[in-house]
């Protein structure tokens, strides 16, 4: 059967919580014996119980390893309080530098300006005089490169428009014979002038009266 996983919280009930108590106690008291024999350490082992019973286990002397413990804390504890020291002059120092190279950033940046260069020495000048030169040829290069990367873009762009124009040139060329196609086409199908002369020469009077009248009428036309 397996055990199921014990929760780390506190034992409500009493009876279980002594009897629990009893079984932890042994097991810690058997190891730290263990411990002290298999490694030839010191260990001091004290344990109150929930009721106040004292429990407790000394490979030496219980009282000799609390008095060792207290004089190593005694040692220790001046080392670690100068090394805390020593670290917050570190940080101090470095502090400081890092405050020196931004006043020197920030002088610097002043005389690129053209500000604060009354103090500035002929050595000093010069060297501005050097940076500024370096920093208007990168400036010069890179407004080049730009230009360059435009016009090459415009470039292409331009050979993307006369292909859409050659492409549409193409494609509407053929709109003008088709047009002309239709309009002869039409022309054939529409009557001639001989044909809408002998249409107009027909009489077109009303002639009311017997069939024969109108025949023996039509020579005085």
């Amino acid at each position: 059967m397996v055990r199921g996983k014990t929760q780390m919280k506190r034992i409500e009930n009493a009876t279980s919580r002594q009897v629990t108590f009893s079984k932890r106690r042994n097991g810690l008291l058997k190891k730290a014996f263990e411990l002290s024999v298999l490694c030839d350490a010191e260990v001091a082992l004290v344990i109150f119980s929930p009721r106040g019973k004292l429990y407790e286990f000394a490979s030496c002397s219980t009282q000799e390893t609390i008095g060792r413990y207290q004089r190593h804390v005694r040692e220790v504890q001046p080392a670690k309080e100068a090394s805390v020291e020593d670290n917050m002059q570190d940080l101090k120092e470095e502090t400081a530098i890092l405050v020196k190279k931004i006043e020197a950033v920030e002088a610097a940046k002043r005389r690129l300006l053209g500000e604060n260069l009354g103090s500035c020495s002929l050595e000093e000048l010069q060297q501005l005089e050097s940076q500024l030169e370096r920093s208007f040829h990168k400036i010069r290069s890179k407004k080049n490169q730009v230009f360059s990367e435009q016009i090459k873009q415009l470039r292409d762009k331009e050979k993307r428009l006369a292909a859409e124009n050659a492409r549409l040139t193409e494609k509407y060329e053929t709109v003008p014979k088709e047009s002309n196609m239709q309009m002869i086409l039409a022309e054939d199908a529409s009557p001639s002038e001989d044909t809408i002369s002998q249409i107009s020469d027909v009489e077109t009077d009303l002639f009311i009266g017997l069939p024969e009248t109108r025949i023996r009428r039509l020579p005085n036309a």
